[in-house]
């Protein structure tokens, strides 16, 4: 006979491979036609893969970022338990965030949104990676090898080009600019998904205070 025990742990089990397997949350960006010159821009934007370098002005400065680095170390820590990986994907969130004049909680939270930190996954109309970048845009700014999109700085780089590229077609209005991003252009969930999830990743800096 099954007892209670063990019915819940085979309905626990049965959950967790539920949520493993569960697809990336939609990331269904629409191909638009780009003037040249916005193309042109893009194209450069994405252009080269050297590893990120970290300039700061002053020795506070890249102390605040240590100090960054280890608080969000610890929220990533359950999702990316090696150390090594969680420190090489935040130095790139960080970078490729501010190289594109976003905001790096921002973009944490919509990472955690479209594909839970997940480097491989694809979303179920295509989309890749972390920031689930659809295929066309490599076509369209890139060189054309969708397959790049899942290694991490150029998913990255992708996504927060892209990003950037809508924020400013929607004259910084952030609440259409994601809608955008996400295929869902007016639609209130996935804004406010993204944004509730950016406040898991933001940072006080005690020194601050």
């Amino acid at each position: 006979m099954i007892t209670r025990r063990e019915c819940l742990r085979t309905l626990a089990a049965g959950a967790g491979l539920l949520l493993a397997g569960r697809p990336a949350f939609a990331g269904g960006q629409i191909e638009e036609p780009l003037a040249d010159s916005i193309r042109t821009a893009l194209s450069s934007a994405v252009a080269g893969g050297a590893p990120p370098e970290l300039h700061f002005a002053d020795v506070e400065g890249r102390l605040r970022y240590l100090r960054w680095l280890g608080a969000m170390s610890a929220r990533l820590q359950p999702r990316k338990p090696s150390w090594q990986e969680r420190k090489e994907f935040l130095q790139t969130v960080w970078y490729e965030s501010r190289r594109a004049g976003l905001d790096t909680s921002l973009v944490l939270g919509l990472i955690q949104v479209e594909s839970a930190f997940r480097k491989f996954a694809v979303s179920r109309v295509g989309a890749r990676g972390y920031m689930q970048v659809m295929p066309f845009w490599t076509r369209l700014i890139g060189d054309g090898d969708p397959a790049k999109l899942f290694h991490m700085q150029t998913n990255l780089r992708f996504g927060c080009v892209i990003l950037r590229h809508y924020l400013d077609r929607e004259r910084g209005d952030l609440y259409m600019t994601l809608g955008r991003y996400n295929g869902s252009r007016g639609k209130a969930p996935y804004p406010n998904a993204v944004f509730a999830n950016q406040r898991l990743w933001m940072f006080t800096d005690r020194s601050d205070a």
